[in-house]
């Protein structure tokens, strides 16, 4: 492995601009490049997002951590990508302009799983929307190469980790190519960029071509057709890769155990300790070539098939590099990057961020920094791999953490600071609550380990679920004067809480702020083995603990279940049943969220190509059922709102197509009301006239 691949972040020689000194913000004009004594910027980050100096805001944090190293390093935030005259602004970069899209990939950002314009965006001065263009790093990219042919242009941004191969896009409803032929960008960096964007930069200062950097892992990158590095390589096709596996078979939900915990933990069929599976020399040597582009726009089996290797080939320990063909040339993706120790980790996080947006906002309100501006981020990283999110394409599996000394660190820059702190701390968390310093016991295994996940079907029995750390943390971060309150705003893994009760007494005394949100997603088995989610019944035992415990508090507190619509794998029948548990237990949920297939994620292969990449794909795989139609995403959606009477035409139509009408009434065992109201029936009316019109047109 080449060293700067394992090399600790902070162990370069500064470059010799380091003499200029700290920036109290990056310079985002001519202006303040001349106030630092700057005549040139290193290092051009361009972003879909405003400038918040920010560690949660990904420009600052790369931003920083580049000034950290020597150089200098400028921002153009939402730059006008009508012409290339705005990223001009800070001349031509010595080094590479940087693109990224912002915290967000830009479509998710402007639209909605409708494929509605959104009406506002978080990362703008007041919530203004349409202020970044449709897959930003590609026409941010395209400009800054008419603003300085020649400049070298690196993508980054979970948009680009996302488009690193040829990818289904939901908003064409086509599979698209890789960002790097589009953009025409030199390189692509993904995932955590830390390790690959210093080295990169200490590189180009030393005079080497960018052409030449092929080394460095988390990068992608287009080269000839049949290009090999230095070096003895061996080429093996993906479908010798992809080795037939059992079925995943989900836990009784409300079985004896409760779904809880299984009596015998079975072992990682997919590991097997033997030389062949220890050979990394031989791994770090070899390809796997993938279906190539035109090949997996054409053919579903051959998109469901490329998803499942290339998360097969997603453990930076075993992974394999990967080359898919576009057209007469390669995309090459190097493995995963090295994650960061907590040293490392504990550098980055404690660079000099001022905490606050660039004075050149004035008052306007950003919303996504007032959202996490009494945050702190702990950890990164989700071992949980659920089909639908897009964090293990992103951040990998591996959790990295922080060290309390620099969580509580940021607390006290926060409350001495950050402007507003009135004691209360928003959150401590992360991609997840509770995966504070949990990880594989066996970092051999750990290394070997081609599971989708840890915690599905089950969580395996070599995960160290201990939560001592986190409530320790938790229990300190609260004795800092001048804290009042930490609340926990993160995603919480209730089937790892369950299994440590102290943990969710820690949590339910002192950290709920009446509400808690969690995400059970579904209740039918079906969707949540599509999902790998945990059976309804760990829900269930969560639920016991949280309400025990908020009695013994004296608190009245309450579960917030966040549910999907329409993800694949997902009936009419089972959104009719989670309809009727919603009811019988009194929940009604106000913001409910329709599946939005997102590039890359395994949930969104099965959206496109109807195929399982859970399980090895061929011909015969057994297709999975998926709402694709419009009116039947909006059905199931309605069904999580089956009290807004808005909702109850479609669900009456439903019902009597599924020969459930006795669920039709005004009695409380009736899941709507067949009262019809004025507006419902003008509805019903104007259906009726379209209906009448569509036949005499026909006729």
């Amino acid at each position: 492995m080449p060293p700067d691949q394992t090399r600790p972040l902070f162990s370069y020689r500064p470059h010799w601009a380091g003499r200029y000194g700290t920036a109290p913000f990056l310079p985002m004009s001519r202006a303040e490049m001349d106030a630092l004594g700057w005549d040139s910027c290193d290092v051009v980050i361009v972003s879909g997002d405003a400038y918040v100096d920010h560690p949660s805001f990904g420009m600052a944090l790369i931003g920083r951590l580049l000034e950290a190293h020597g150089f200098r390093v400028g921002i153009i935030a939402q730059p006008d990508w009508h012409s290339p005259e705005a990223f001009r602004a800070l001349g031509k970069p010595k080094l590479f302009f940087g693109v990224s899209a912002g915290n967000m990939d830009s479509m998710v950002n402007r639209y909605t799983a409708d494929r509605k314009i959104r009406s506002d965006d978080a990362y703008t001065p007041d919530g203004e929307a349409n202020r970044r263009p449709d897959r930003a790093v590609l026409v941010y990219a395209q400009r800054c190469r008419e603003a300085y042919p020649g400049a070298r242009v690196v993508l980054g941004s979970i948009e680009a980790s996302l488009r690193r191969l040829a990818h289904y896009d939901y908003w064409s409803d086509k599979v698209r190519r890789s960002a790097l032929p589009d953009a025409k960008a030199d390189l692509l960096i993904y995932g955590n960029a830390e390790r690959a964007i210093v080295a990169l930069a200490h590189r180009l200062a030393a005079g080497e071509p960018i052409d030449g950097i092929r080394d460095l892992r988390g990068t992608a990158f287009m080269v000839p057709r049949g290009w090999r590095p230095d070096g003895d390589w061996v080429e093996i096709d993906s479908t010798a890769v992809d080795a037939p596996g059992p079925p995943i078979r989900h836990p009784n939900p409300y079985g004896e155990d409760g779904g809880v915990r299984p009596r015998s933990a079975p072992e990682c069929r997919s590991i097997r300790l033997t030389p062949t599976a220890a050979r990394i020399p031989e791994r770090s040597r070899t390809v796997i070539r993938l279906p190539s582009h035109e090949q997996v726009k054409d053919d579903p089996v051959f998109y469901a098939h490329a998803s499942r290797v290339f998360h097969l080939e997603s453990n930076p320990g075993n992974a394999r590099a990967l080359v898919q063909a576009h057209g007469d040339r390669d995309v090459w993706l190097n493995p995963p990057p090295i994650p960061l120790a907590t040293p490392e980790m504990d550098g980055v996080y404690d660079l000099p961020y001022r905490r606050r947006p660039h004075p050149s906002y004035g008052d306007a309100r950003i919303p996504a920094w007032e959202m996490i501006r009494f945050s702190v981020n702990i950890m990164r990283g989700c071992f949980g791999g659920c089909a639908f999110c897009s964090i293990t394409e992103h951040e990998g599996r591996i959790v990295q953490n922080r060290s309390e000394e620099s969580i509580l660190r940021e607390i006290e820059d926060i409350r001495d600071g950050t402007p507003g702190f009135t004691g209360i701390i928003s959150d401590l968390g992360g991609p997840t609550a509770n995966m504070y310093r949990l990880a594989c016991g066996d970092k051999r295994i750990e290394s070997a380990c081609r599971r989708f996940s840890c915690v599905f079907p089950e969580i395996c029995h070599r995960l160290d679920t201990d939560h001592a750390p986190l409530i320790r943390l938790y229990r300190k971060a609260r004795a800092i004067p001048g804290v009042k309150r930490i609340l926990i705003g993160s995603g919480l893994r209730y089937d790892l809480a369950v299994r440590s009760p102290e943990y969710v007494k820690e949590l339910v005394t002192h950290h709920v702020g009446g509400y808690l949100k969690i995400a059970p997603e579904h209740t039918e088995p079906g969707p949540l083995a599509r999902m790998m989610k945990p059976g309804i019944g760990v829900f269930d035992e969560f639920k016991r603990l949280f309400d025990r415990f908020s009695r013994e508090a004296g608190k009245a507190q309450y579960l917030i279940p966040y549910f999907i619509a329409a993800h694949p794998g997902t009936t009419d029948e089972d959104m009719l049943a989670l309809a009727l548990w919603l009811k019988s237990r009194k929940f009604r949920p106000d913001q409910v969220q329709t599946f939005l297939p997102t590039p890359m994620s395994i949930a969104t292969a099965m959206y496109h190509t109807g195929r399982d990449p859970l399980r090895r794909v061929d011909r015969q795989s057994p297709r999975v059922e998926t709402a694709r139609a419009a009116r039947q995403r909006k059905l199931h959606k309605a069904f999580l709102r089956y009290h807004d009477p808005a909702n109850w035409p479609l669900l009456r139509e439903a019902l009597r197509r599924m020969g459930r009408a006795e669920l039709i009434g005004n009695g409380k065992r009736h899941l709507i009301s067949q009262k019809t109201d004025d507006r419902e029936q003008k509805t019903d009316d104007r259906r009726q006239k379209t209906d009448q019109f569509a036949a005499l047109r026909a006729g």
